[in-house]
């Protein structure tokens, strides 16, 4: 082969891969030469979608956020409760039978300590006229001296040498026949009698203290237990046990009970105070009784002494 044609075979091969190459570097969507380039097809794009605001469930509704920041689940219980519970405010929104129990409760306390009042200075003063007259019998050697020493001066003591008198005028005729056991027996009798009524007198008005002590409580607590009807009925009614709905209608309930121990407690003190002292003015009496007795019998001895020494007696 010439020189020449060797050459040619060279750049024939040169020019084969040129091409070569060149179809290798195209993109593989290029179509083969000799083809009408396609218009390229793009996808559409999808947008996302908007967000959308989270939808709120009972449970979120139920679920707000707390002033400081904390989940409660609850809602807030107010800080005003909405009725006055001081002892006032609880009387005035109080039921009317629970008012009713109040106001009784409170005319028996006031009873309770007008009756202290007047009793203390009736049994005070009963008691130191009672000692005086006693005192003044004891020291009396005859009836006489001893109406000499009381005089005119009232109570019991009093009394009670008026009647021993007035019982020995009486049998004085019978006197000087008989002997004197039975004029005895008859001032005892009558002396009897004036202790018992001077003590029914003294005594009288602490029976209503024993009726206030006794039956206050029971009073109280039957407003109460109408009361806490009313409360359970407004429960019901308001569908709710918060504590703000139900606390006022206990309070208002509870409140009549400690009424009726306010009244009951004073009232039961103070009738064993006055049972104790007038049980003590029953004994000064009785004392002073039982010194008419001896300066009766006295009396009566002094009969058959003669009159020079009687006289000397008195």
């Amino acid at each position: 082969m010439s020189r020449n044609g060797i050459f040619a075979a060279l750049a024939v091969a040169l020019i084969l891969s040129a091409g070569i190459a060149g179809a290798q570097e195209q993109p593989a969507t290029q179509p083969p030469a000799g083809q009408p380039i396609a218009p390229a097809v793009q996808e559409p794009i999808q947008q996302a979608p908007a967000a959308q605001p989270p939808v709120a469930t009972p449970m979120a509704q139920s679920i707000q956020p707390a002033p400081n920041g904390a989940t409660s689940e609850e809602p807030s219980i107010p800080l005003t409760l909405p009725h006055d519970l001081s002892p006032w405010g609880m009387f005035m929104n109080a039921d009317i039978v629970v008012k009713a129990v109040m106001v009784g409760l409170a005319f028996a306390s006031l009873v309770t300590w007008t009756i202290w009042l007047a009793k203390s200075l009736e049994v005070f003063g009963g008691k130191l006229r009672a000692r005086r007259a006693a005192d003044a019998i004891g020291n009396a050697a005859t009836l006489m001296q001893a109406r000499r020493e009381l005089g005119h001066s009232g109570g019991p003591g009093a009394l009670l040498v008026r009647a021993a008198e007035e019982e020995r005028a009486l049998s004085a005729g019978a006197l000087d026949h008989v002997s004197g056991d039975g004029l005895k027996e008859r001032v005892a009798s009558r002396l009897s009698r004036i202790e018992a009524a001077a003590a029914r007198r003294m005594s009288r008005g602490t029976g209503l203290l024993a009726t206030i002590g006794s039956t206050a409580p029971f009073v109280g607590l039957f407003g109460t237990v109408w009361g806490i009807m009313n409360a359970f009925i407004g429960i019901s009614q308001a569908q709710t046990t918060n504590l703000a709905v139900v606390a006022p209608g206990i309070a208002e309930a509870l409140l009549a009970t400690a009424m009726g121990l306010v009244a009951a407690i004073p009232a039961v003190v103070i009738y064993n105070v006055f049972a104790r002292s007038i049980a003590g003015y029953k004994q000064i009496l009785a004392d002073a009784s039982a010194g008419v007795e001896r300066l009766v019998s006295r009396d009566l001895d002094f009969r058959t002494v003669p009159p020079a020494a009687a006289m000397a007696a008195e």
